[in-house]
């Protein structure tokens, strides 16, 4: 689906704000502080559900009762999300849902400058990063890790009372062991993936023969959930002393190596960017081969962080998706 227009209202510091779209690509450009990436958040909320960076309470425009975002699009369907600070509804073709309907939702590729710092930020970081990633494409992935998380908090507050028996987590060691071994096969199977197309479009980025991989780490040594309890069963005490639990998928990381040494401290800052450019890339082409569905492209402010090649590179590949990009600067 192409975006027609944005509109808001009492979001973040827009009291009244308007945007038409290009089917192309669209340039959203100011001062930092103007509230550009407000624009880009809003898309992402009634395109994906749920904001990248707050929470409602926190986007509500202070002194407001109120916030109305809405977007139509060029079949003439419109999506619209209020929240009133209690409750958020989202109203598609007259019917409201506290939540947007899975046939609302829409795969966005998202570009913040952040990202570029994605291989020095914490294994949650990249955890939280790829799981966005797969959750797109995979409702089965974002489903396990819904049910997942969930058990995991159960699982730990039950783990502060040191009066606790083992007996007591059998429940969640089940549905941890259950669907951590369905996150453990997805996130094998996908990075096995990425890694097929990541050396040959990074070269193409830097034009030459370095080789970049993603090793993704993890204590699963298999897809059986029968050792996936037995091993959550033998750390109970160790669990219980720690007040947490201490093994499962929630541990994986995602490690970025170039010519088989970590990227985080080998790579240069132009060879770092490149490596995210490529991983935006494959990202893009990953979302098209599941769904069929060419994804939105939000670019926020990042060009000021990319040379000129590496800006050619991203609109050349992006060439075919609606754009919506901000920048500080008309470019």
């Amino acid at each position: 689906m192409i975006i027609k227009s944005v509109k808001l209202t009492n979001f973040r510091n827009h009291t009244s704000y308007s945007l038409n779209c290009k089917n192309q690509t669209t340039i959203i450009f100011g001062e930092n502080g103007c509230g550009k990436t407000s624009v880009l958040e809003a898309i992402y909320i009634l395109t994906r559900g749920k904001s990248f960076r707050a929470t409602d309470s926190e986007i509500l425009k202070r002194g407001k009762e109120y916030y109305r975002a809405e977007i139509e699009f060029e079949n003439g369907i419109k999506t619209t999300v209020t929240y009133d600070g209690k409750n958020k509804n989202y109203i598609v073709q007259d019917k409201k849902t506290k939540r947007l309907p899975k046939k609302q939702k829409y795969p966005v590729i998202l570009f913040l400058p952040s990202d570029l710092n994605l291989i020095s930020h914490s294994p949650g970081s990249r955890r939280k990063y790829f799981d966005q990633i797969f959750s797109q494409f995979n409702e089965k992935y974002n489903e396990a890790l819904l049910k997942y998380e969930k058990a995991l908090k159960q699982r730990n507050e039950l783990l502060k009372n040191k009066d606790l028996t083992s007996s007591q987590l059998f429940s969640w060691n089940i549905l941890l062991a259950k669907y951590g071994t369905i996150l453990f096969g997805y996130r094998k199977e996908y990075i096995e993936e990425i890694n097929k197309y990541f050396t040959e479009i990074y070269q193409s980025i830097m034009n030459n023969k370095d080789r970049i991989d993603i090793e993704y780490t993890t204590e699963i040594l298999n897809n059986s959930e029968n050792d996936y309890y037995s091993k959550l069963e033998n750390n109970y005490q160790k669990d219980l002393i720690l007040g947490h639990t201490s093994f499962g998928v929630h541990r994986d990381d995602y490690l970025f190596k170039l010519n088989q040494e970590l990227a985080n401290g080998s790579a240069s800052r132009g060879e770092t960017r490149s490596i995210i450019l490529a991983l935006k890339f494959i990202e893009a082409n990953l979302v098209y081969q599941k769904t069929h569905i060419k994804p939105l492209v939000l670019l926020d402010d990042v060009f000021s962080e990319l040379d000129e090649q590496r800006r050619k590179h991203l609109v050349n590949n992006f060439k075919e998706n609606q754009i919506i990009i901000t920048s500080v600067e008309n470019i």
